[in-house]
């Protein structure tokens, strides 16, 4: 995998050097995205592997290189290389009917394709089976594994009780690395977070205007993925340069030839592994101008306060809500959005797509905002049925015209 992570590094890089002048956000983002990679997979780095919603600014500034798990399955996925690795777990004893993000994952563990961590950073949001598979983790690589439980509930108290487990987490990760917290680091850290998260507000603001300069692909698990590297340069880099692109789109009017006639809000995950259903919407003029998990829920960080803001922050998102005031989240964007209807993938074994799609359709409906519920597996295409697929979003796009 340092290969593969390395080999894309210098191709990107190389496109890159070839067209200076050009805007290349996308290319930028995954020069990003695979540097980290690389360095996961570095030696003598310190590694974690941690849950969706994990500190990652924090653990940056304790000299932590950490990633959600998940991010190696939807990139198995995408370079096509899961299905083996789903077998291997499978033959195991994990069932095909859990959730092929941490499948495929805990299949790399077994086959040694995983970079050994030092330690693993569980969280109990989004959800168990997460929290499981790096549970596995911990036993398979014999570390040490600290879980933070998350509150579904905004309150002081709630507040104070996540903020004392964070504070904690830091004595966690300094036995393991000698290195205690240095207050500078951190603030430098937050200071990076608060940067890149007004400019996600600017580049949201910018999504919500018809026509939309956004594209179906351009912010594709932007908010979740980005989390990853907000805390650094890096991460103010890469949020700038969306929002110059999208400013460009809309200079240059190229949002007004977009033959936007439907505005599409996507729930969850999008589909990892390549599946044309981007392309189909575009043939009827469809599109995703937001993704559920692309909003600022949080107030800026403070740094004399960091814990009870990291905490506040991790308690704000989406997936961290109880179900209702994750409905009152979608309805709130399809207005910001005007949406005229949503596409739910309800990604097999996912308690946050299959297990809520009925509430979500309901809280939905109830704005006049209909919804498309896809029994689909975002991971392991082995079971796709591409035709059905498609022609249920077909239908779905000629009731809403």
């Amino acid at each position: 995998m340092y290969e593969h992570f390395d080999n894309i590094i210098k191709g990107i890089t190389e496109k890159l050097n070839q067209d200076p002048e050009g805007i290349n956000t996308r290319k930028k983002y995954a020069l990003e995205m695979s540097k980290l990679g690389k360095k996961l997979y570095t030696r003598g780095e310190n590694i974690a592997w941690c849950g969706v919603t994990a500190p990652f600014d924090l653990l940056g500034s304790m000299g932590i290189t950490s990633c959600f798990v998940e991010f190696v399955g939807a990139l198995l996925s995408s370079t096509e290389a899961a299905g083996f690795l789903l077998e291997e777990a499978e033959d195991a004893g994990f069932a095909t009917d859990s959730c092929a993000y941490h499948r495929a994952v805990m299949g790399a563990v077994l086959k040694n394709v995983m970079p050994e961590p030092d330690f693993i950073i569980g969280t109990s949001s989004p959800c168990t089976a997460g929290l499981a598979i790096v549970e596995n983790f911990a036993n398979q690589y014999k570390k040490d594994f600290f879980i933070l439980n998350i509150p579904q509930n905004y309150t002081k108290d709630a507040v104070k009780f996540l903020a004392d487990q964070l504070e904690e987490m830091t004595h966690f990760v300094s036995d393991h690395t000698k290195r205690p917290l240095s207050k500078e680091k951190l603030g430098i850290a937050l200071d990076y977070f608060n940067q890149s998260s007004q400019l996600l507000k600017d580049i949201y603001d910018l999504a919500k205007i018809k026509p939309s300069p956004v594209d179906n692909k351009f912010l594709k698990d932007f908010g979740t993925v980005i989390g990853l590297i907000m805390g650094t340069q890096q991460g103010v880099d890469i949020c700038q340069a969306f929002k110059d692109e999208l400013n460009h789109r809309i200079r240059t009017g190229q949002h007004q030839a977009s033959k936007e006639k439907i505005r599409l809000m996507w729930i969850q995950n999008r589909i990892q592994y390549p599946f044309p259903i981007n392309e189909r919407l575009d043939d009827f003029g469809a599109k995703i101008v937001v993704d559920e998990l692309n909003d600022v829920t949080w107030e800026p960080m403070d740094p004399d306060k960091p814990f009870e803001s990291i905490a506040k922050r991790m308690i704000s998102i989406p997936f961290s809500m109880d179900t209702s005031e994750r409905i009152r989240h979608m309805q709130a964007l399809s207005g910001d959005y005007r949406i005229d209807g949503a596409i739910n993938p309800c990604h097999w074994g996912c308690r946050q797509g299959t297990g809520t799609r009925g509430l979500v359709s309901k809280g939905l409906k109830d704005v006049n905002v209909p919804v498309l519920n896809l029994e689909i597996d975002c991971v392991d295409s082995r079971n796709l049925a591409r035709g059905q697929i498609e022609t249920r979003v077909e239908a779905f796009i000629e009731m809403l015209s």
